[in-house]
Formats: structure tokens, sequence, C-alpha cells
């Protein structure tokens, strides 16, 4: 069976080893970024180059978003959709406000095209191992249409209308910002009581304070090791996106005000490009009274 031909726009930390995964299941893939610096990687893997945006509607059926920022979302779609053809697909795959996919997949739909948000969570780890948990908003015809791409990338789950997918991101970046703060001072504590924090972590990962914060993010801790997997920056980005929607709708959330106010001294202080399990740097320097 001939598979259709996908468009790929944006080629950073997690969109390079994405893109690189749809080619290896032999879809053809044209990818466009802003800059040119992975386009030998991708090309040598079969990529074809895509120089001008706007021309990408023209050379495929499905165009997958994966990018900074609300503010490049709106932007690139803007440009895109200037060429979007009827029964076109396009697939955010960024994080970012329900009202930032609801406002593009308004836009595409004038054009007789179809918008899904699909924002992922798994860090760079799961983005090169195919492993990333993706959440899915929009028309579930054109969902179910395109499941086998998804699973190129992940594991798709189907959460509902236009936008959907994106609370679900946020919903997710809650839980991982507040754990990385609840494991940070978890290993903290452990280790001015005068126990191993190694052996804690061990102790308790089988128990109901497993998750893979704690054996992932936990090991980064230990290791000292915060080369980014997803950055301080991003953290700090969703943890604004999330205390943004729950104004929008008159709810108060003090856990992921304090995270958000954590992560923010972070950039502060320059850290932005760690790994967002840094944040135990700060609450270590915290620690006393």
């Amino acid at each position: 069976m001939r598979k259709i031909k996908v468009g790929f726009v944006g080629l950073g930390l997690m969109g390079l080893p994405m893109a690189k995964n749809i080619l290896k299941r032999k879809y053809p893939l044209i990818v466009w970024n802003r800059s040119t610096k992975n386009f030998k990687k991708i090309k040598k893997l079969g990529a074809k180059i895509c120089r001008n945006l706007i021309d990408l509607p023209d050379k495929c059926q499905i165009i997958i978003m994966m990018l900074a920022n609300d503010m490049v979302s709106i932007k690139i779609s803007k440009v895109l959709n200037k060429n979007l053809k009827k029964g076109q697909i396009l697939i955010d795959m960024s994080s970012t406000k329900k009202k930032t996919a609801v406002r593009i997949a308004k836009k595409v739909r004038a054009s007789k095209a179809h918008f899904l948000d699909a924002p992922v969570s798994g860090g760079t780890a799961g983005a090169k191992s195919s492993k990333l948990a993706i959440m899915v908003g929009g028309e579930k015809k054109i969902f179910n249409k395109i499941k086998n791409l998804f699973r190129t990338m992940g594991k798709a789950t189907y959460v509902g209308k236009t936008g959907s997918g994106q609370v679900a991101k946020l919903a997710n970046q809650a839980i991982v910002g507040i754990t990385i703060g609840a494991v940070s001072e978890a290993l903290i504590l452990s280790k001015a009581a005068g126990a191993d924090p190694k052996a804690v972590r061990e102790a308790i990962k089988t128990g109901f304070a497993g998750s893979p914060i704690l054996e992932n993010h936990g090991k980064r801790i230990l290791e000292n090791n915060f080369k980014p997997g997803g950055k301080c920056s991003t953290q700090l980005k969703d943890m604004n996106n999330i205390i943004e929607t729950a104004k929008d709708y008159k709810v108060h959330l003090p856990l992921s005000e304090k995270i958000k106010k954590l992560y923010s001294q972070m950039i502060k202080e320059g850290k932005s490009n760690l790994d967002h399990s840094a944040l135990y740097l700060l609450l270590k320097r915290l620690k006393k009274y």
C-alpha cells in the first residue's frame, strides 16, 4: 500500500528524532525548518527539503508542526494556511494553550482542510525510541484515518474535541512539574537526614511513590546529569500556559503557581537550557531554614 506524503515543520530537539522515526517507517517525508543545520542529517535518511514554507502544502497530504511555542505555531500555520488544499490535514504537535489550538483550527477549517492538536510527552528519550505519549484533539474520524502515522512516533490517544489534546498536555505538565519538585525534596530530605538518597530511591520506586519521574529524573538528579531532555525554559512555558488556562476557567492551582515561580527563578539564574530536573539545584540551595 502506497503511504501518504508527510510534511514536517520544526527539526529541533524533539522534532528531528520524530521526523527520523517517520522516515524509518517508509513514509515519504518533506521537511522545512527555519535553520538549515539539521537538513544534512535528515536528507541522508531520505527526506526531501522544502526551501519555501508556503510551498509545503503542494508537496504532501499531511503536515506536522513541532514548534517552540504558541506564537510560532500561529505564525507558521498562518503561512501554511494560505496554500492549504481541501481535505489536507494540519497537525500541531507543539505544546500550546487550548485557545491557540482553537484559533488555528478555525482558520484551517475555513480552507476546507482539517486540524488536529496532538502534543506529546516523553522528552527526547521518548522521541528517539518512538515511545511518546500523544494526546489528540479534533475530529475523531481524522484521528482514526491517520493513526498509523502517529504509531511511528508513539502511542496516540484521542482525547476529544479541538483543544482537548492541549488540555491533556497541560494536565500532564502540571503533574511533571510538581512531581519533579516532590522527587527533588524527597532526595534532599533523605541526604539531610543521613540516609543514602540512591538507596532511598531504590527502596521507594516500586511503591506508591514510584513513577517515571522518580525513575528517570531521580536518576538524573543522583548522577548530576542535567543535559536537557526537556528544558527548564520549556517547563516554564508550560507552567505559564497552565496558570493562564486555569485563570480562563476561574480555577486556582496553588501547587502549579509555586512550581511556576520556582522555574521562573531558574530562568533568571541563567539555567533555561538545563533539564527541568535541575529544579533540584534550586531547591537544594533553599533547603536550610
